[in-house]
């Protein structure tokens, strides 16, 4: 029976991703700057691992992000091309984005942590099996 770790090569994969890590990364993106949703889409790779982003779940987020006041968002017409909803994060989206990057800090805490006694440590093979 295959792990569900593995592909069908037999080789072994995981994925260790943080959840939601988008919601945090598209905050970062507009403290940076405010912006429309194909800049958002095209910055976002570099920072969630370079997957291509779907633009109808960026919208989602961003209209979720919208609705609960951590971000806001306008038509700007004086842009080239057809009006554009250019997006800024808001007082509360600051707060937000503040709570992420602490959640994170442990998560790295406790990462690192691990990684350290994985690269430090050496397998006990003797231990008793129960």
């Amino acid at each position: 029976m295959r792990s569900r770790w593995q592909t069908h090569a037999g080789d072994w994969r995981v994925r260790a991703r943080v959840e939601r890590f988008g919601e945090p990364a598209l905050l970062l993106l507009l403290r940076e700057r405010p912006a429309h949703g194909y800049e958002l889409l095209e910055q976002l790779p570099e920072l969630v691992g370079g997957e291509r982003i779907d633009m109808g779940n960026l919208y989602r987020v961003l209209r979720g992000l919208e609705d609960e006041g951590f971000v806001r968002s306008e038509w700007e017409a004086e842009l080239p091309g057809p009006a554009k909803r250019t997006y800024e994060l808001t007082d509360d989206g600051r707060g937000l984005l503040d709570v992420w990057a602490e959640a994170l800090r442990d998560n790295q805490t406790l990462i690192s942590a691990f990684l350290a006694r994985y690269d430090g440590g050496e397998e006990v093979n003797d231990a008793p099996r129960t």
